[in-house]
């Protein structure tokens, strides 16, 4: 299988209007005709908003505003033809100018279609560490806004941990990452690849729908300059900045009006065939070594102690 990252997401809103206006925000440019509520990354990974009733939009999984699919990008014709064969015994398979589409276990409807993300060329200055100085005579930068570069990863909530596991790994050849016992799985799309692509999470009450989805920016400076832009603009952090141990990424996630939140991140493992997954305990301190509680304030650059919207 060659699947190589979201493409596409698109969500059911309450509000377009207020959504088109938090992801420019966050730091996405308009794609497509002004009006059509259609934003992309650095990439061209692209995000879409509807009404949350527009017919051409799949059942969503979970009320109000929400995702309700996701396009898988993969690498040619040759890839598409592969996962064809896997999907096209399933009762909800169909296909239409060269993009399949179906729904997982848990509700969440998808597309698979060749990529078309173009590669991105950035300047990301190094980190200084002891005894790795590759930064001289230069400054770390200072982002105003975040310009995220891709769509890194989404996390759903699913009633069925082990079901909807095997349907990525099986028919669409992800890869398990890490898994914390009997509650989640950490998914990539292939052996080579950050830390995860999806990440599958069981709750005791059996709740499914979105968690989040999350953005790759290019250094901390960014996360933190993002998180502070949108501070700025009256939008509430949930949580950040912070750092994941799990996959030894640095965070900010911001609460969105598209359901769920969406994050900034960067730094996370970078694994290949030869790495091996680890059964850990679910814990607070095993997802989040640190963070922000309700995030930094633009204006005094302190904690952040109430939500603002």
């Amino acid at each position: 299988m060659s699947i190589t990252g979201i493409e596409k997401l698109e969500f059911g809103v309450e509000d377009p209007a207020l959504c088109s206006k938090f992801i420019t925000d966050f730091g996405l440019s308009a794609a497509g005709e002004a009006g059509s509520h259609h934003y992309q990354t650095l990439s061209g990974a692209q995000v879409a908003f509807y009404p949350i009733d527009d017919p051409q939009l799949p059942p969503a999984f979970e009320a109000g505003s929400t995702l309700r699919r996701i396009t898988w990008g993969v690498t040619d014709a040759a890839a598409l033809a592969a996962v064809r064969q896997r999907l096209c015994e399933l009762p909800d398979f169909s296909e239409q100018d060269g993009v399949l589409s179906c729904c997982d276990p848990n509700g969440m409807a998808l597309r698979v279609a060749i990529g078309r993300q173009q590669p991105v060329s950035l300047p990301v200055l190094p980190i200084n560490q002891w005894g790795d100085i590759r930064r001289v005579d230069r400054p770390s930068p200072v982002y105003q806004q975040a310009t995220p570069v891709n769509i890194g990863h989404v996390v759903f909530f699913v009633t069925d941990l082990a079901q909807t596991e095997r349907f990525y790994r099986e028919l669409l050849g992800f890869q398990v990452s890490d898994r914390y016992v009997d509650r989640a799985v950490f998914l990539r799309c292939g052996a080579h690849g950050g830390h995860h692509n999806l990440f599958l999470l069981q709750l005791p009450g059996g709740k499914r729908g979105l968690n989040h989805v999350a953005f790759t920016v290019r250094d901390i400076h960014e996360v933190i300059g993002g998180g502070l832009a949108m501070n700025k603009q009256q939008w509430s952090t949930f949580i950040g900045p912070g750092r994941h141990p799990v996959s030894s990424a640095y965070f900010w996630y911001v609460n969105s009006p598209t359901g769920g939140a969406f994050e900034y991140y960067t730094n996370e493992d970078w694994l290949t065939e030869n790495w091996q997954p680890r059964e850990l305990e679910h814990s607070l301190t095993s997802f989040t070594e640190w963070a922000v509680e309700g995030g930094i304030d633009y204006t005094t650059r302190r904690q952040q102690k109430e939500n603002i919207r």
